[in-house]
């Protein structure tokens, strides 16, 4: 039987470099990733596989020591790491969102100074907007840049960033109202600084303040922070792209293509519970049979490998999208909102099938059905995407009256 989820199309180098991601995954994550997630441990010798196998750099152009991958390329290697499980694949997203701002949007010496060190795997990326009292609400941001003489002196909180603590390059998005005048739209004065860091927690440079982990229900193993500036000073040239008031647009950018990553992390958590749920439905018996050969576990199955198969479709169509070239916010806003809807509905299916030991810690699915929530809300909730895809809809349909 072909397997689930298969992408026509790919050249040998693609197929070549998705086998070697497979194969790490089931020798190399498989195996330890339940203990480590009940420890709630940074998987350390995963990330150093990770970092040995170039996947720091997939999407970083050769120049700068990077392997030049497409999005599709990333997004496929990122569903099979979420297959084995969802944090990892969580450790190289924000990092890729921030090589991919830096790699469009940032200065010639942006580029210089941390591609080659980002394609390496020695700088580590974290991107922050988000803060505690605005939720979906970017333009509500009030964490400030205030300028002074050749450095800006940024305030504020900052909530929910990922790899908070492992990050040693930051990339922060604040209100930077200096030049441009009252009256502005929010979002036509936002910067984004580009704040290099020590790694670790506490103060980790004068003025930042790293507090520690966020305790969380699943996406475990993976630094969640806050990140607090009081007085932090950024030179002037650390502005992504050596200009303000651009930073919405940036951010967004960087969240687009995040989007095709959360769909991609869902595909891939989906895969691996219909796996753990055909696997497991085969092995249990009642009533002098296995439970496969019920009919009612049949059309479960069914209705979840085909809502795997419709996301792994949809996630692959929008990154196709996006490395054409072409605006593909609808695209990746429709796989994010369907691939993850669906992975939570497919999760739970697999835990129903296991019945009562879906409940116990020693069945991975019961991982699995503490990590699918997370992907219902990181990189916009559902009722964001349905939003943006409701607005581009009309703007493709509109009515001529």
């Amino acid at each position: 039987m072909a397997r689930l989820a298969q992408t026509a199309g790919l050249t040998d180098v693609q197929q070549e470099i998705l086998s070697t991601v497979r194969d790490f995954v089931d020798k190399e994550i498989i195996p330890v990733a339940t203990e480590l997630e009940h420890r709630d441990e940074y998987p350390q010798a995963i990330v150093d596989g990770l970092k040995e196998l170039g996947l720091f750099g997939l999407m970083i152009p050769e120049e700068y020591g990077g392997l030049g991958e497409s999005l599709l390329t990333y997004a496929l290697c990122v569903e099979e790491i979420a297959r084995g499980w969802m944090s990892v694949s969580g450790i190289i997203n924000t990092h890729f969102i921030v090589a991919y701002m830096l790699k469009q949007h940032g200065t010639q010496e942006q580029k210089d100074h941390f591609l080659p060190r980002m394609a390496a795997g020695d700088i580590r990326g974290a991107f922050s907007m988000s803060e505690p009292a605005l939720g979906s609400d970017v333009s509500a941001i009030t964490s400030k840049a205030v300028k002074d003489g050749e450095e800006y002196v940024l305030n504020g909180q900052k909530m929910w960033l990922t790899n908070g603590g492992t990050s040693s390059l930051v990339a922060v998005l604040v209100r930077s109202d200096e030049g441009h005048p009252e009256g502005t739209a929010p979002h036509k004065s936002m910067t984004t600084f580009l704040v290099e860091k020590e790694p670790g927690f506490g103060e980790v440079r004068p003025g930042l303040t790293i507090p520690g982990k966020i305790d969380k229900m699943g996406y475990k193993g993976v630094d969640t922070t806050e990140l607090i500036m009081d007085g932090l000073r950024i030179p002037a040239d650390r502005a992504l792209g050596g200009v303000t008031g651009r930073g919405f647009y940036q951010m967004m950018d960087g969240v687009e293509v995040g989007r095709v990553n959360v769909a991609a992390r869902g595909c891939g958590v989906a895969q691996r519970a219909f796996e753990l749920g055909v696997r497991y439905a085969q092995q249990r018996h009642t009533f002098g049979k296995a439970i496969a050969q019920h009919q009612a576990i049949q059309f479960k199955l069914a209705e979840m490998a085909t809502k795997v198969e419709a996301a792994h479709a949809m996630m692959v169509n929008a990154a196709r999208k996006k490395d054409s070239g072409e605006r593909n916010d609808l695209e990746a806003g429709m796989a994010k909102y369907l691939a993850s809807e669906y992975c939570k509905e497919v999760v739970e299916d697999a835990f129903r099938i296991h019945g009562g030991y879906g409940f116990s810690k020693e069945y991975e699915i019961e991982r699995l059905y503490r990590e699918a929530p997370m992907l219902l809300i990181g990189e916009g909730t559902a009722e964001i995407q349905k939003m943006i895809i409701g607005r581009r809809l009309l703007e493709e349909y509109r009515f001529q009256g």
